[in-house]
């Protein structure tokens, strides 16, 4: 029997919605760089005009930010704090992912096992990082250590979440399909559940990663020598606010820069009904 869907050409199936981000780039591209012009405005009138009396806030406008930074950017101990930082930012997310992905996997597909754990994991996860820091820097001294330990607790929580959610959305009948054609648990595991949750891990990635860089500014007030977060905390004790609002430049263009990486520039959802 012939439905009428089995009937439709292509000349009369009903076309796909255009994408608005392919039938208007430049107009989209032209609001992002207004907007950043405008915070930027809104940044100098701040600086420059509503709070031009004040010893600090003056300092710290945009023109004045943006030449300090450009003589930052060619001084060794910039480098050496931007290495310093990436160094333990990239290893206290390590350590979350190595902890994380596993959790996540058992949570989530052991509904007793996250049911009975939930309790302490939501107190654990509401807890703030920094709640941490005065334990944590008892038990391991100065340095790289307690920084990179404050990290992993930042963004241990958004990884097994995440990895966690994407296991329970799963399909169970596709591992049911490869088992019946004869796959291995591997097998089922690289062709279903890896997939599946490439997805889930990339998001949980990037909310660990935002997390764990506003982390490590602070962190890096605690015991150590170099680092972003120390540049902050030595420009405002040398009275140097000019340094300090390009700090505050650099660690936000680092963090953006990082976002990329992970495909957040890439997210250009929106509804399909205009809001």
């Amino acid at each position: 029997m012939t439905t009428s869907a089995d009937t439709l050409s292509p000349a009369t199936a009903v076309p796909a919605p255009p994408d608005p981000h392919r039938r208007r780039p430049a107009i989209w591209a032209a609001w992002r760089a207004a907007v950043v012009l405008l915070v930027v405005l809104l940044w100098a009138l701040l600086a420059d005009v509503i709070f031009a009396g004040n010893a600090v806030l003056s300092r710290m406008g945009p023109i004045s930010a943006a030449g300090a930074l450009a003589g930052m950017l060619v001084e060794d101990v910039t480098l050496a704090a931007v290495t310093a930082s990436l160094g333990r930012l990239l290893s206290g997310l390590l350590i979350a992912t190595v902890i994380g992905v596993p959790l996540g996997l058992l949570f989530g597909s052991r509904a007793l096992v996250e049911y009975a754990t939930a309790p302490v994991v939501q107190f654990l996860r509401m807890t703030s990082p920094l709640a941490w820091a005065p334990l944590v820097i008892v038990l391991l001294g100065s340095d790289d250590a307690p920084v990179i330990t404050l990290i992993a607790l930042a963004a241990l929580w958004p990884i097994v979440l995440g990895v966690s959610s994407g296991t329970r959305a799963l399909d169970p009948g596709a591992a049911l399909v490869a088992r019946s054609l004869g796959a291995t648990r591997w097998e089922v595991i690289r062709s279903t559940v890896i997939p599946g949750l490439a997805g889930p891990l990339r998001t949980a990635l990037r909310v660990a990663l935002g997390i764990a860089w506003v982390v490590l500014v602070p962190a890096e007030m605690f015991g150590v020598s170099n680092g972003l977060g120390y540049a902050v905390l030595n420009a405002r004790d040398n009275l140097d606010y000019e340094r300090l609002a390009a700090t505050m430049l650099l660690i936000g263009a680092i963090g953006f820069l990082l976002d990329r990486i992970l495909g957040g520039g890439a997210q250009r959802g929106h509804s399909a009904i205009g809001f």
